[in-house]
């Protein structure tokens, strides 16, 4: 029997093998919060949007003017903002020990019923890059409005990793 002495995949290597590579910045808080804070070993992050790397913002209404698949694909564009929120904030996203929770709020027609199915685009997102420690809680539900017309907004706890003996 041979022992596999590779080190256990981190989150910022399974981003470089999954050929991802996040926004320099996060996006700014459009009101009067921080995108990120920690408290009691907690990391907190602020709903963020769609917004592509150029300032652009996905907006439509889910079910309307914008199909599911779409969204879909917005909610995981979000989920790359809210780590790029987080390596900003820590370092690397190898100082988070996983995720807890995220809460996710479609912009959607009132007859439109899938919003597990958009936020999914997040969930698989984060799943992957922090394998099992990114499969977390979540609550998904459709909102009459969201600000600037986004198509998703979500917000995200995680937990922070402990800290290697002797670093804070």
């Amino acid at each position: 029997m041979t022992l596999d002495t590779r080190p256990a995949p981190t989150p910022e290597s399974r981003l470089r093998s999954l050929g991802i590579a996040l926004p320099g910045r996060a996006p700014s808080p459009i009101g009067s919060f921080c995108n990120v804070r920690r408290a009691g070993g907690m990391i907190y992050v602020s709903g963020q949007g769609p917004v592509q790397a150029d300032g652009t913002l996905m907006r439509g209404r889910v079910g309307d003017d914008v199909s599911a698949e779409a969204a879909r694909d917005h909610a995981r564009l979000v989920a790359l903002n809210i780590l790029s929120a987080l390596r900003e904030a820590l370092g690397s996203l190898d100082r988070v020990g996983g995720v807890v929770k995220l809460l996710g709020l479609v912009n959607a027609d009132p007859d439109f019923e899938r919003h597990p199915f958009v936020i999914d685009g997040a969930s698989d997102l984060l799943r992957e890059v922090f394998g099992h420690s990114g499969i977390h809680a979540r609550s998904a539900f459709g909102v009459g409005s969201l600000p600037n017309r986004i198509t998703v907004e979500i917000e995200a706890i995680f937990e922070e990793a402990p800290a290697p003996d002797g670093q804070p």
